[in-house]
This record gives C-alpha cells, structure tokens and sequence, in this order.
C-alpha cells in the first residue's frame, strides 16, 4: 500500500511541474502590441528588434504594487548588464496610462503597450495571473528563463552572467 501511495504521490508532484517553455508560441508571436509611440506590431515583430541580444522581458503594469517593489532589482540589473536590452510590456490600458507611468517610475528600457491584457495570446502563453513575470531570450532567440516572478530570481542572475 505504501509503494502505491508513493507512485501516486511521485505522478501527482511531477504532473504539477511547471512549464519551461523554450520558444514562444505562433499565437504568442502574433499577438498585437503597440510602442510607446503608438505603433502597433506584432510581438514577432518587437522581439525581431533584438536579435543578437539578451533581453529580459518584465510584464508589469503602472497599477501593480509588486511591479514597481520590483523595479530596484531591475534598475540594479541594468548597472550590472549594460548590454542587455530591457524589453517593458504594460498591461496597462492605455498608452497614455503607460507614458505616465514610465515618468513617475523612471523605467528605462524598451516601452510596449498589450492590449490585449491577460486573456490574449501572448497573456495566455504565459499563464498570467500575476504580474510581474520576468523571461530571459539569448542571443538566438530562445527563452532561457520562463515565468520568473521576482527580479532577483537566481535564474535570471544566471542566465545574464552566461
């Protein structure tokens, strides 16, 4: 009975792992958003700007209290890895929303508006709930670190020092 218990038990745990995506989704990558000067593109066609580079992606928004605890941690990042472009996608509702809120907040990086929030493709890629989310894309394009939810996530640390 005690062997049964723990197979079930090891099934249940290893069903419940999270997911560690390494590609964006096609629906993800067709999803639209639009730049800080008002711009609308597809996310295939904001992340094609940054080939070649490592870029950590924050999906915040100007309301969100843990968003903004966060943004130290991420301004540290930005003095530790210079070279790295910080790719900001607001969940904001409007563009106008955002701009105030990358002055009040002083957020430097790379600025985009989601429209499509929570429930569109990219949102669904990643299983939003809960915002901040943090990924890191290498040089090539793939995404090394998934859904971190803290700035300080050792992962991400590891992936910008590699």
């Amino acid at each position: 009975m005690k062997k049964v218990l723990f197979i079930c038990s090891l099934i249940f745990l290893l069903s419940c792992s999270k997911r560690n995506e390494t590609e964006f989704s096609q629906k993800a990558l067709e999803d639209t958003f639009i730049s800080i000067d008002g711009v609308s593109l597809t996310f295939k066609d904001v992340i094609k700007k940054y080939k070649g580079k490592k870029v950590v992606i924050d999906v915040w928004a100007t309301w969100c209290r843990d968003c903004i605890k966060g943004m130290p941690k991420i301004v540290q990042l930005q003095n530790d890895f210079p070279d790295v472009v910080f790719l900001f996608l607001s969940i904001d509702n409007s563009l106008e929303v955002l701009q105030k809120g990358i002055k009040k907040y002083n957020v430097n990086g790379e600025h985009y508006l989601m429209p499509s929030g929570w429930d569109g493709e990219f949102g669904e890629f990643l299983d939003l709930s809960w915002i901040p989310r943090y990924l890191v894309i290498d040089e090539q394009g793939k995404i090394v670190v998934f859904n971190a939810v803290k700035a300080n996530d050792t992962r991400i640390l590891s992936a910008l020092e590699q």
